[in-house]
């Protein structure tokens, strides 16, 4: 592997200014779009040894052929050119979000002489006011059955509208009152329009001053003694406020603000939004994203916010404020674009206290939720495992798809306590009976642990024990240990002298990804996104999370242990303990008072039990 690039351009000549640089392949695609404050570090980052690089970064570059540049005045310019180029181009190195479903909006066609409101999932119609998106549509359909009460639109289709002018017959909802029938003239074109401009506003703001309009209107009537037009008032304020009631207040301030949540992990990231307006929450949307280049929370959020307020959105769909986990480093331009879209302040910022941070909280764990969710569905799909299995196959050179996995891994603390988990996955799927967990006493280093736990699994294999029970002895298409080349290396040495030779073993190094072979100098890099890696990730996340849970055990274990030999101190007075203070270490560094503070504990017993975990310690 070459450690440079043929095209790396001269340090030299990489200017120092501030702009937005391309990565193109042979074709003259654009690969890659990125934008610096300063072009020359910048780019050099990208040509760094190869080695050095991360795995998705090293891809991107060694399938470019050429990279170029534009210089503009500002960090703001770059920004701009920027997201311009990523529209233009469409980049496949770049971000990419994907809506985890297909969300349904409320509309007004504002540009039409007689504005209709409907319910579409799709957002290209010109001229048209967008509210949401909803989570559900029934909701949305609900919403807006109550609200053509109060503001009788048109919602009937083309078609619907112009056979009632023709016939000059409306339709059943003039009837009812859910429309006030333009379409024969009962009022004209431009009162028709004031009412779907109300009914945008209420459904922009929520505000509940429109309800107090309305409150005062009806009394008016009432003292006027005009008693019909005050029960119609009182209908109409009783149809707005159940549609506020449905929407969740979550700033009493009457916050006009979008809220941001992202879950990530190596692969892949989960974003969940959601939309307050008037202090209410008016709609939430989730995306899910496979990074293609090692991207922060910084970039996340960055992109994040070009993706939602892009050249499609209207000056109403960014609000005064934006609220992220995180804010991106040209989080100064970033706000001066927002400004520029809204036409006035837009603030972007972390919240970090009161009701936003607890929304925020809240996001976070729908973001979570999401990526869970996206996982579990990528697992149980039977075609994505099959295609995982068939490309680790390819990949590492098997004669056969490896239909059995069994990955280890090791946990200690500081050196103690050292536990080798064993996990099995079949078909592409954890086979939780089978796993097992190795204690081992002693061990030099991680290498010399590895190679223990090897040792006693493949016992079972090289001396040929019957264990169909338990299938301990049911013979893996492939064992893979978690590292790299040391632990690779420790593992083959156990295959050898347990005279095995017809079992594949790699190791999986967490930093970049990258999958080792026995004796060799490079490893095999699995391409980003494919469901091959991700299998991959999950065996060995999982092995990680056995060991780890294994070894917390023995850990409490060795504490219980230690606590039931004081007197006095039972089964009962022993969980009592460890459920409050959680950890030996913990219960170590606690005060006596604070030990008398658990129920069944007296401050005498309590001193008691401080003097022997001294001596112990």
């Amino acid at each position: 592997m070459a450690n440079e690039v043929s095209f790396r351009p001269a340090t030299g000549e990489i200017p120092t200014n501030p702009g937005v640089y391309r990565f193109l392949d042979a074709n003259g695609r654009v690969l890659y779009v990125g934008k610096a404050k300063n072009l020359r570090a910048r780019l050099s980052s990208y040509f760094a040894p190869l080695q050095t690089l991360q795995e998705k970064t090293r891809r991107m570059v060694q399938s470019a052929a050429d990279v170029n540049w534009t210089i503009v005045k500002t960090e703001f310019e770059a920004l701009q050119l920027e997201f311009t180029w990523i529209k233009e181009f469409d980049p496949p190195f770049n971000v990419r979000f994907k809506d985890d479903k297909s969300y349904p909006y409320l509309a007004i066609t504002l540009s039409e002489e007689v504005p209709r409101v409907l319910v579409t999932r799709n957002r290209d119609r010109k001229g048209s006011r967008y509210f949401g998106p909803y989570t559900q549509s029934w909701a949305i359909r609900e919403t807006m059955d109550t609200l053509l009460k109060v503001f009788p639109m048109r919602s009937c289709s083309q078609g619907v509208y112009a056979r009632a002018k023709q016939t000059n017959r409306p339709c059943l909802l003039a009837d009812i009152g859910k429309c006030s029938a333009p379409c024969v003239s009962r009022i004209t074109p431009e009162e028709h329009k004031k009412i779907a401009k109300q009914f945008g506003d209420f459904m922009q703001s929520g505000d509940e001053k429109y309800i107090q309009v309305l409150k005062d209107q009806m009394s008016q009537a009432s003292d006027s003694q005009q008693y019909e037009l005050a029960a119609k008032l009182r209908d109409d304020i009783t149809a707005l406020e159940t549609v506020l009631e449905k929407s969740t207040v979550v700033f009493t301030d009457h916050t006009d603000a979008d809220l941001f949540g992202i879950a990530d992990d190596d692969l892949t990231a989960a974003v969940s939004l959601f939309r307050v307006r008037g202090g209410r929450i008016r709609g939430a949307r989730g995306w899910v994203v496979d990074k293609e280049i090692e991207r922060s929370t910084e970039d996340l959020v960055e992109y994040l916010i070009q993706n939602v307020y892009g050249s499609e959105s209207l000056p109403t769909d960014v609000p005064k404020e934006i609220l992220v986990p995180v804010l991106p480093s040209d989080a100064v331009s970033l706000a001066k674009w927002l400004s520029d879209l809204r036409g006035s302040k837009v603030d972007l910022r972390v919240p970090q206290r009161g009701d936003k941070r607890a929304l925020a909280e809240t996001a976070l764990t729908n973001a979570k939720h999401a990526l869970n969710l996206y996982k579990l569905k990528r697992t149980s799909d039977f075609t994505a495992r099959s295609d995982a299995l068939a490309q680790l196959q390819r990949a590492l050179g098997l004669s056969a798809a490896p239909l059995r996995i069994e990955c280890f891994d090791i946990s200690h603390l500081s050196g103690t306590g050292i536990v080798g988990s064993m996990v099995v996955f079949e078909d592409g799927l954890p086979k939780k009976s089978q796993y097992r967990k190795f204690n081992i006493e002693s061990s030099n280093d991680d290498t010399d642990s590895m190679y223990q736990v090897l040792t006693r699994r493949l016992k079972y294999l090289a001396n040929g024990f019957s264990d169909n029970e338990n299938k301990f002895s049911y013979r893996p298409g492939l064992l893979v240990v978690d590292g790299g080349q040391p632990q690779v290396n420790a593992a083959k040495r156990a295959l050898d002298d347990a005279g095995i030779d017809d079992i594949a073993v790699v190791g999986l190094a967490k930093r970049l990804e990258e999958i080792w072979l026995p004796g060799e100098a490079f490893p095999v890099i699995l391409p980003r996104a494919t469901e091959a890696l991700f299998l991959m990730q999950r065996i060995r996340d999982e092995a990680h999370r056995f060991a780890i849970t294994a070894q917390r055990r023995q850990r409490k274990s060795a504490i219980a242990t230690e606590l039931g030999e004081i007197e006095g101190l039972g089964d009962k007075r022993v969980n009592a303990l460890l459920k409050r203070f959680g950890s030996a270490k913990r219960l170590r560094m606690a005060t006596v008072e604070e030990i008398s503070e658990v129920a069944g504990i007296g401050p005498k017993l309590a001193k008691i039990i401080k003097e022997k975990l001294e001596q112990s310690s």
